[in-house]
């Protein structure tokens, strides 16, 4: 298999980064800010079922809870096509940057291309949106 282009879209949050890996590594919480992929989480073993996203039924598998900021997780589409997708969440200074690595799928034109990075900037953006909001709230 060959690489895929990939792009990597990111956000820069003002709140410690362990506050926003403790929150968006819930898959839970993911419906929250992740509407790219679906309106909620149902828990099925070690894999999570998502169903009315944009992309149908998934079935989700996340990396374990970790010290490092990981939030990988494999989505299994309804086609049986396996997406990885790393999610880091990193320190920067006292706030955090949450890093999306978006690879192109064979087969993918550009306009898809291009409307995923969109749907992941405005899931990051949404996240950012609301550990912010979070933190002024305390």
């Amino acid at each position: 298999m060959t690489t895929m282009p990939a792009r990597i879209i990111h956000r820069t949050i003002q709140r410690d980064w362990r506050t926003v890996y403790a929150f968006a590594a819930k898959p839970e919480n993911m419906a929250l800010w992740a509407c790219g992929l679906a309106s909620g989480f149902t828990r099925d073993g070690d894999e999570w079922i998502a169903d009315g996203g944009p992309v149908g039924s998934v079935r989700v598998r996340f990396a374990p809870l970790n010290e490092f900021g990981v939030i990988d997780h494999s989505v299994t589409m309804e086609t049986g096509l396996v997406v990885e997708n790393a999610l880091r969440i990193v320190p920067n200074g006292d706030g955090a940057e949450v890093m999306f690595t978006l690879l192109r799928q064979p087969g993918t034109d550009d306009a898809a291309f291009e409307k995923d990075a969109a749907h992941i900037a405005r899931d990051l953006d949404a996240l950012a949106r609301l550990m912010e909001e979070r933190e002024t709230a305390r």
